[in-house]
């Protein structure tokens, strides 16, 4: 009878076959000199394969710790998460890098560029990484798709915020990822280029078919998105079509 039960629980909580992302019932708890800080709790949430979705709420919402959570970066306390067929919570650390590297990209507020590499080096990086042959020429084309063609062998010190962003938004494509998460992509910008920058994401995301999960104060990029997923207090308050 028990051999029994656990089966049928174990059938119960598999990953939907048409999500390329999914939680059930997570929670995020960290310990604080007061006690115990919710952060997220009981968080279920699908993601269906090219869909494109927008996670909003106030400060400390706890929306940047969902996202990290759904890409593999963080784990949560409890729960359960999946990844592309993979249950990252089932998975230590290194095994969760291999799904990363294998399956997403990222675009971070703060861009997050090697210094010491020019734009053409830091979009051929993932490739490299990888051992996959013609980074360079893939690289040069994304770079050129992103209106740097002409600034290859530029340093990021040497760009403008906005350069530095398609630099990135660059970067995560070039990995050819089946998702691509993105924290606050026009965050740091102005108005002006924060609306480029939204066009060529949305661009690039059709032309590469790729899932799209990003965190954004932005209403404007929210509002591009198929889906807006609102968090509040740690909750899921709403998930609803754009």
């Amino acid at each position: 009878m028990t051999t029994l039960t656990v089966a049928v629980s174990e059938e119960v909580f598999q990953p939907m076959s048409s999500s390329v992302i999914e939680t059930r019932d997570v929670a995020k708890i960290v310990p604080t000199a007061e006690g115990e800080l919710v952060i997220l709790e009981g968080i279920d949430l699908e993601i269906n394969a090219g869909e494109t979705v927008a996670i909003v709420g106030a400060s400390g919402s706890g929306k940047t710790t969902l996202l990290g959570i759904l890409a593999g970066l963080d784990v949560p306390t409890t729960g359960r998460v999946w990844l592309c067929g993979s249950e990252l919570t089932a998975l230590d650390e290194e095994e969760r890098a291999r799904v990363r590297g294998e399956q997403i990209g990222f675009v971070f507020q703060t861009f997050q560029l090697l210094g010491s590499l020019t734009a053409l080096e830091n979009v051929m990086l993932p490739a490299e990484l990888r051992g996959e042959p013609g980074a360079e020429q893939a690289a040069r084309i994304l770079l050129e798709k992103v209106g740097l063609g002409e600034r290859l062998d530029h340093y990021p010190r040497q760009l403008s915020g906005g350069e530095q962003q398609r630099v990135a938004i660059a970067r995560a494509f070039a990995s050819r990822p089946n998702v691509l998460f993105a924290d606050e992509p026009t965050g740091n910008l102005d108005t002006r280029t924060g609306a480029r920058i939204i066009d060529l994401l949305f661009e690039l995301n059709d032309e590469f078919d790729t899932t799209l999960v990003l965190v954004t104060h932005d209403e404007r990029l929210a509002g591009r998105c198929q889906r807006i997923v609102e968090i509040s207090g740690g909750r899921l308050m709403s998930s609803a079509a754009a």
